[in-house]
C-alpha cells in the first residue's frame, strides 16, 4: 500500500443525505435477516426438522462460499451499472431466498435456498455498499464508511432479540416469512428510490498511485494485490473464527455461560470503538503503517486472550481491545483498494481481493473445530489465530519494503 490515490471525478459534495441513511437502514436489515437470524433459530430448526446442527450450519457455510464466488460477478456489474440496480435486484433475490428457506421441505432444498441467499448477500451487504460510498463520497468516504459500519454493527443488536421475540409467537418457518416481509418492505424500496445519484462511466483503464499505467489485469496479478488478498484472508479467518469460539474458550476455562456471553458482547462493543477510532487514525497514518498497526494489535490481543484466564476484569479489557481491532479491520478492508489504486474500478477489485477472505469465513465454523482438536484445545486455537494475524501483518510489511529502492 502506498500514498493516497486521486479522487474520482464523480465525487461531489452534494450527495443526498438519503443515500447514507438508506444504506444504513438496509445494512441493518440485510445483515439481520440474511446473517444473524439463523443462529437464533438454529435450535428450533434442528428440533422441528431433525436435521443435524452440522447440516444446518453447513448450508449457511455453503451460502457464504456462494457469496464469495458471486461477489466477483457482482463487482463487475456494480462498476458498469452502479449500486441502484445491483442492490435492488439483490434485495429481491434475498426476499426469494428467505422465503425458500422458510418453505424448505428437505435439507437439500434448505441448502439451495442458502446458496441463493449467498448470491443476495454479495449484492446487498457491505461490499456493494462500500463501493457506492467510495465512489459517491470521495474524500469524505472514511467518515461515511464509519457511519455505515457502525449501523451495520447494530444488526445483531436489533435482529437477534427481534428474531427471538418472533420465535415466541411463530415457528421458525413463520419467523422467516415475517423476516422476508421486513426485508422486502425495507430494502427493496430504499435501494430503488434512494440510490439514484449519477454513477460514473466505467473506465477501461486507470493509473496506479505511482503513476505507472496499470490496467485491471495488471493490478490483479501484481505482487501487491496478491499479498493483500492473502493478508486479508488470513486476518479475516482469524477474526471470524475467534468470534465463533470466544464463548467456548471462556466456558472451557470454567467461566459460566452468562459471563462468557458478556465477554462476547463486550467484544462486539469494542468493534464499535474501533470503527469510531478508525477515521482519526486514518488521518494521521499512511496505509501501510495503519494496516500493520491494526493487524499487530489484533494478533497481540488474540494471543492475550489465549493466555489470560483471569481475573474477569482483565479478560473483559482484553476482549474489548480485540473487538476494537476487529472493528478497525472492517474499515481497513473497505479502504485498502482505494488507498492503493484509487476509486476507479473499486467494486471489481474489492470483490476479487476479498473473495478468498469470504471463502475463509465460510470455512471458519468447520475449520475452527478441526484446528482446535488438532492443536489441543481452544487456547491453542487462539494462539494459532494470533499467528495467522501476525503473518498477515508481516506479509503487508514485507511487500511494501520489497518495493522500496
Amino acid at each position: 500500500m502506498a500514498t493516497h490515490a486521486p479522487e474520482a471525478a464523480a465525487t461531489t459534495e452534494t450527495v443526498p443525505r438519503r443515500v447514507l441513511i438508506a444504506l444504513c437502514a438496509t445494512q441493518i436489515t440485510s445483515w439481520g435477516v440474511l446473517f444473524y437470524a439463523l443462529p437464533v433459530l438454529l435450535a428450533d430448526i434442528t428440533a422441528d426438522t431433525g436435521w443435524s446442527t452440522a447440516g444446518v450450519m453447513g448450508a449457511f457455510s455453503i451460502g457464504l462460499a456462494a457469496s464469495a464466488l458471486a461477489g466477483i460477478a457482482v463487482g463487475h456489474l456494480l462498476d458498469r451499472r452502479g449500486p441502484r440496480l445491483v442492490m435492488t435486484a439483490g434485495s429481491a433475490v434475498g426476499v426469494a431466498a428467505v422465503v425458500g428457506i422458510a418453505l424448505a421441505p428437505s435439507l437439500w432444498w434448505f441448502i439451495a435456498a442458502w446458496v441463493l441467499s449467498g448470491v443476495a448477500q454479495a449484492a446487498v451487504l457491505y461490499k456493494p455498499a462500500f463501493a457506492a460510498i467510495t465512489v459517491w463520497y470521495g474524500a469524505r468516504r472514511v467518515r461515511a464508511l464509519t457511519i455505515l459500519t457502525l449501523a451495520g454493527g447494530l444488526a445483531s443488536t436489533v435482529f437477534a432479540p427481534l428474531t427471538a421475540f418472533l420465535a415466541g409467537h411463530f415457528d421458525w418457518r413463520g419467523v422467516y416469512l415475517v423476516l422476508a416481509a421486513i426485508l422486502a418492505l425495507v430494502t427493496v424500496p430504499a435501494h430503488a428510490l434512494a440510490l439514484n445519484p449519477p454513477w460514473p462511466a466505467h473506465p477501461k483503464a486507470h493509473k496506479a498511485v505511482d503513476g505507472a499505467g496499470l490496467d485491471r489485469r495488471q493490478i490483479i496479478t501484481s505482487p501487491a494485490f496478491i499479498a493483500l488478498a492473502a493478508a486479508i484472508a488470513l486476518a479475516a479467518f482469524a477474526m471470524g473464527t475467534s468470534n465463533l469460539y470466544l464463548v467456548p474458550l471462556m466456558t472451557g476455562r470454567g467461566m459460566d455461560t452468562t459471563t462468557a456471553a458478556w465477554a462476547l458482547g463486550l467484544c462486539g462493543a469494542g468493534q464499535l470503538l474501533g470503527r469510531i477510532a478508525y477515521a482519526p487514525i486514518a488521518a494521521r497514518t499512511g496505509p501501510t503503517l495503519r494496516a500493520v498497526a491494526i493487524l499487530t494489535t489484533g494478533a497481540a490481543t488474540l494471543l492475550a486472550t489465549a493466555l489470560i484466564a483471569g481475573p474477569v476484569a482483565l479478560v473483559f479489557a482484553t476482549v474489548i481491545v480485540l473487538g476494537a481491532a476487529r472493528g478497525a479491520f472492517t474499515l481497513l478492508d473497505a479502504t485498502v483498494v482505494t488507498d492503493r489504486w484509487g476509486p476507479h474500478g473499486y467494486a471489481v477489485l474489492h470483490g476479487i481481493l476479498t473473495a478468498p477472505a469470504t471463502a475463509a469465513l465460510a470455512l471458519s465454523p468447520w475449520a475452527g473445530a478441526h484446528l482446535a482438536t488438532w492443536t489441543g484445545g481452544n487456547p491453542q486455537l487462539f494462539g494459532l489465530l494470533a499467528a495467522f494475524t501476525a503473518a498477515a501483518a508481516v506479509i503487508i510489511l514485507v511487500e511494501r519494503l520489497a518495493k522500496r529502492p
